[in-house]
């Protein structure tokens, strides 16, 4: 297998998007992302971190010492980013089932419950490397772990998340589109 360093990729610039569980969600590259997909705004240099994994059994039999056979038992797919735009989607997405509300002229407040009730959403990762674009859309997602928040005066405030997929219809947890000319099936 030969090497080839234009099909080496970075994620030069790119967007974290949310929308209420089942908005509908673009099928394309071109087409800007559909009415009801917000933007998150500014994610720290970090950028975003993809994870997916899968779990499996082994199944052995009394006459063999190793296993005669493995059987998935799950796949676990995350995103993580931290936000630094403070903003009432990136609030309301780190506290689920908080309320904005105006308590005052000028005066915004953010009623955060003692006990939040699920907050499924739909998320969509864009990310650009020149004209290579890419789209990862999870249909059925939730914000299951977040990071400490920092107030300090030499880095911005940020907050920081994982997103878990989960499962909408079979078979899928989630959709990738590519541009990307090394993805062409041979």
């Amino acid at each position: 297998m030969a090497t080839d360093a234009d099909n080496v990729r970075v994620g030069l610039n790119g967007s974290v998007f949310i929308a209420p569980k089942g908005t509908a969600a673009p099928t394309d590259l071109t087409a800007a992302w559909p009415t009801g997909w917000v933007d998150l705004g500014y994610l720290s240099d970090d950028g975003v971190s993809m994870e997916y994994s899968t779990d499996s059994e082994d199944i052995t039999a009394w006459q063999s010492l190793s296993p005669v056979r493995k059987v998935l038992t799950s796949v676990d797919m995350t995103l993580g980013f931290t936000a630094i735009e403070l903003k009432g989607s990136t609030i309301s997405l780190y506290f689920p089932g908080s309320e904005l509300t105006e308590a005052s002229e000028g005066v915004t407040q953010l009623s955060i419950p003692a006990a939040p009730t699920p907050d499924e959403r739909a998320i969509g990762l864009e990310w650009r490397d020149g004209d290579i674009t890419n789209r990862l859309i999870i249909p059925r997602g939730e914000v299951t772990d977040r990071g400490a928040i920092t107030i300090g005066r030499s880095a911005a405030v940020g907050l920081e998340m994982t997103v878990s997929a989960y499962a909408d219809s079979a078979p899928e947890i989630a959709v990738w589109l590519s541009n990307d000319p090394a993805w062409v099936p041979a």
